[in-house]
């Protein structure tokens, strides 16, 4: 045991580096003996920073909000949520799950109530009883109140009473720095952006009274107090799409509520951080380090926010974010299904949208990357639809620009290990890469197939971050993923919660022509078995046809243990398409239906199919053919 704790230690220092261990160990160390309690006071007096009509008068410049009117049968869902939480509390959570929400420090998931009167700092993020702590969080993130802009905008109404009474309620149930809604410095952050949208949309309603606004103000005020005071965590500590969000909320309210008294550093100190986290978390080719396409539209959207503000208001970035943000809007784009607008399953997902401004299905990308294409003055990457209403609320307008479609070619994303093939109505998508930043999820030389708009082989998804030990080590170990396991060892050694151990080091891959289309890849990995063990995988795709073979080899795989090659098919391929797989003798391998878990959205899992094809040979030959015309 103590050996065991040595070498988890010694790859902890190994993969994150001195500098990051002696961080955390410092910062646990002031939280347990009450020194970060220290920092944060909780319930200040009350200060008031500027009346309404002065605030009214700031050279500040806004989104312009032109959206225009949608057809009211394209808005019965919103009709519908939106009615449902005015009549019940019923809310969306993760894009999936409702969930009635009437007071906000309830768990609706495990009906646990948090106290609102223990010091952030005294709180954890899972227990047993309390459950995930997200589910808390949802509601007090305020990304419903997008519902209730667009519900008023194209409807006519006018709902800014029941949006500042719920503001206002959240303000009155959690005191500063107290309670579970003061535990996540990228919540508080998103919640000051998302107050600020409503303020701005509207600033002249009756129902915005000096009393509210100087409430509101205050409360801004401390939550980027927060976020200031902690902002050293998630630039050493955590370092991915929270260290965005919170340095761009930084610098957006040290623009937009000049009158702070330390706006002015804020705003200084925000930018510089965000450009420096823009040129560090998104690689040269547009990838980013989390490995995860729905936290790279997190991203995504932090930059159309970022990018348009500062120009609306005088300002520039630093040329790499201009330069980032293009390479991410390519890369996303190259991964994404013409006919759905839907991305692979893949990577870390725990439903986040921040700032849902369409009536878009939650795995559609094209309002994110549409908006980001106008905002960086590029063409509109789609023809217009409801996607553009995003853009719109931005304040932008794709006037005559005829969009520009990704070409069908092959793609290579080295710095992040991504590879990707377009080709008549399919996408081919792989992932080989070693890591040199925190790995998510154990699934290298992963495959996805999409034929037609159907994901006919796919991601298993994550399902919850905290949950039972089981759940977390399928969804984000090799298990759930298209590849192949030594045994039942992941690729990578899985620690507590987020952390894994002996990280892939060492891979390369690209594409090859020789009439077929052809990739080779190959990682080194799985070494707690004992020695590293080389997975190479090759894929050719026939021109033309809907037909792939992938040949698996295991170089250095102890003598005796099997490997298991493992697929996870959709219900449209398991009708339409065949897998057939033989092993280095030329025997048939005989396909095994084993239990499988398919997660669309945070929260919620499905069992599917998964099929695995075993040996104790060190080859496997799968070819994935179509068996019937596919329905379009």
């Amino acid at each position: 045991m103590m050996l065991d704790s040595i070498a988890n230690l010694f790859q902890l220092f190994k993969n994150m580096g001195v500098g990051y261990v002696a961080f955390r160990a410092k910062h646990e160390v002031e939280r347990r003996i009450g020194l970060l309690k220290n920092r944060f006071p909780a319930n200040p007096p009350f200060q008031e920073f500027i009346s309404r009509e002065e605030w009214k008068k700031l050279p500040v410049f806004f989104f312009p909000f032109f959206p225009g009117q949608l057809e009211k049968k394209n808005l019965q869902n919103l009709n519908k949520r939106v009615r449902a939480f005015q009549k019940e509390d019923l809310l969306t959570f993760f894009s999936s799950q409702s969930y009635e929400v009437s007071d906000w420090l309830i768990n609706p998931d495990t009906h646990y109530r948090y106290s609102a009167q223990k010091h952030w700092t005294e709180i954890p993020d899972f227990s047993p009883q309390a459950g995930d702590i997200k589910y808390v969080w949802e509601k007090s993130r305020f990304a419903f109140l997008y519902d209730l802009v667009r519900y008023d905008h194209h409807f006519g109404e006018d709902q800014s009473e029941l949006v500042f009474s719920e503001i206002e309620s959240w303000i009155n149930t959690n005191p500063v720095n107290r309670g579970p809604n003061w535990r996540c410095s990228q919540e508080i952050s998103l919640r000051v952006l998302n107050w600020t949208f409503v303020l701005h949309y509207y600033r002249d309603s009756p129902a915005l009274t000096p009393a509210r606004f100087g409430q509101i103000m205050h409360s801004i005020y401390w939550q980027m107090r927060h976020v200031a005071s902690h902002i050293q965590f998630s630039l050493r500590a955590v370092r991915n799409n929270h260290a965005l969000t919170e340095t761009l909320a930084l610098y957006l309210v040290g623009l937009l509520y000049p009158f702070f008294p330390e706006s002015a550093s804020w705003k200084q100190k925000g930018k510089g951080w965000f450009e420096q986290e823009i040129a560090y978390q998104i690689y040269k080719d547009g990838t980013f380090l989390q490995f995860s396409m729905n936290y790279h539209r997190v991203v995504v959207q932090l930059l159309s926010w970022g990018i348009r503000l500062a120009h609306l208001n005088g300002e520039r970035w630093a040329p790499v974010v201009y330069e980032r943000a293009k390479t991410s809007l390519h890369f996303l784009r190259v991964c994404q299904d013409t006919a759905t607008g839907w991305l692979p399953n893949y990577g870390a997902n725990d439903g986040a949208l921040f700032f849902p401004l369409s009536e878009c299905h939650f795995r559609i990308f094209r309002p994110q990357l549409y908006a980001l294409a106008l905002v960086l003055g590029e063409a509109p990457p789609y023809e217009s639809g409801p996607w553009a209403e995003e853009a719109r609320w931005l304040g932008l307008d794709p006037g005559t620009s005829v969009p520009q479609p990704i070409p069908d070619d092959t793609y290579a994303f080295d710095k992040g290990g991504y590879y990707v093939l377009r080709e008549k109505g399919t996408l081919t998508f792989l992932r080989c890469g070693h890591y040199k930043d925190r790995p998510q999820q154990a699934d290298n030389l992963h495959l996805d197939l999409w034929v037609n708009g159907e994901n006919i082989l796919r991601d298993a998804g994550s399902y919850l971050y905290n949950t039972e030990e089981r759940w977390t080590r399928y969804f984000a170990g090799t298990a759930s993923h298209n590849t192949v396991m030594v045994g039942d060892l992941d690729q990578m050694r899985k620690g507590p919660r987020f952390i894994w151990y002996e990280w892939v080091r060492e891979s390369r891959a690209g594409w090859f022509y020789s009439g077929d289309r052809m990739f080779e890849g190959h990682f080194a990995g799985f070494h707690h078995s004992g020695q590293a063990v080389k997975h190479r995988r090759r894929v050719t795709k026939t021109p033309g046809q809907l037909r792939w073979l992938v040949e698996d080899w295991l170089h250095g795989a102890s003598a005796g243990v099997p490997i298991q090659q493992i697929w996870h098919p959709s219900e449209y391929f398991l009708n339409n398409f065949s897998l057939t797989a033989q092993e280095q003798s030329g025997h048939q391998l005989p396909p095994a239906a084993t239990e499988g878990w398919y997660s669309e959205t945070y929260g919620e899992k499905t069992t599917t199919a998964r099929i695995v094809f075993t040996t104790k040979q060190r080859y496997i030959k799968t070819e994935i053919a179509i068996t019937t015309s596919p329905k379009h």
